[in-house]
């Protein structure tokens, strides 16, 4: 077991974002955790590796590194494709030591073939398109050999077909790591392609949990309204959303 959240539970002041949730991910499985916005989705990512701190529950993860793939990529604009994705390799105590350049270099390219971007170390991310940043940011996540990977709305602002070719990457990935990964999306080509389960959140709550295929089924009054993108149904937006 990858990854496995018991009766999580994360509160902003007064406002409970995370109440009592739980659920596991499995080595070589992908869950797509979905929902409105302001939803809790993006929180739990940043509750699993340890970006803020929880309340109460459990966050259990086997040994080895946990990925986290920002939504908008978070390169860092100053360094080169080679660079960013060697960042942990030379800076991170327990790895700075380990490799020899070669090896930094060789790792650096493997990688980077890994997400079809075979030659592309001394650009910068100013010279890449949207979908190029993105792939960048997949090979950065798993220079480490990660045993689970965190993936925040991996197809966010990309065209449809580009979004499709981050899709495919993701299950690439999976299959190549067999790491256990979680998507947080609320875009169906994504649920539909990469994920083998969905869990549905609702004012922090899960209110689904299935297949994809279960949930276009609609037998759930959440994923009915989701999936149909009505404005009717058990799930209200607040003012502050719409």
């Amino acid at each position: 077991m990858s990854i496995e959240v018991k009766n999580l539970v994360k509160k902003f002041g007064d406002n409970t974002v995370i109440d009592n949730v739980s659920f596991k991910v499995n080595d070589k499985e992908t869950l797509a955790i979905v929902g409105f916005s302001g939803s809790g989705k993006s929180t739990i990512l940043k509750l699993i590796c340890g970006l803020i701190p929880k309340d109460s529950g459990e966050i259990i993860t086997s040994k080895g590194d946990i990925a986290m793939v920002f939504q908008y990529s978070a390169l860092f604009d100053s360094l080169d494709v080679a660079d960013n994705i060697s960042f942990a390799l030379r800076e991170r105590k327990d790895l700075k030591k380990k490799y020899t350049e070669k090896q930094i270099k060789d790792i650096v390219a493997q990688k980077l073939e890994l997400v079809g971007l075979k030659g592309i170390e001394r650009l910068y991310p100013s010279e890449l398109s949207g979908g190029m940043q993105k792939r960048v940011s997949f090979a950065r996540a798993i220079v480490t050999e990660p045993n689970s990977i965190l993936y925040d709305e991996p197809t966010s602002g990309l065209d449809p077909i580009s979004s499709t070719l981050i899709e495919n990457y993701i299950v690439r990935l999976k299959e190549e790591t067999n790491a256990a990964s979680i998507v947080v999306t609320h875009q169906m080509s994504t649920i539909q392609r990469t994920a083998d389960r969905v869990v549905m959140l609702y004012n922090g709550k899960i209110v689904f949990e299935g297949t994809p295929e279960d949930m276009l089924k609609q037998d759930n009054p959440y994923t009915k309204q989701f999936v149909t993108a009505s404005l009717e149904g058990p799930m209200k937006m607040t003012e502050r959303e719409k």
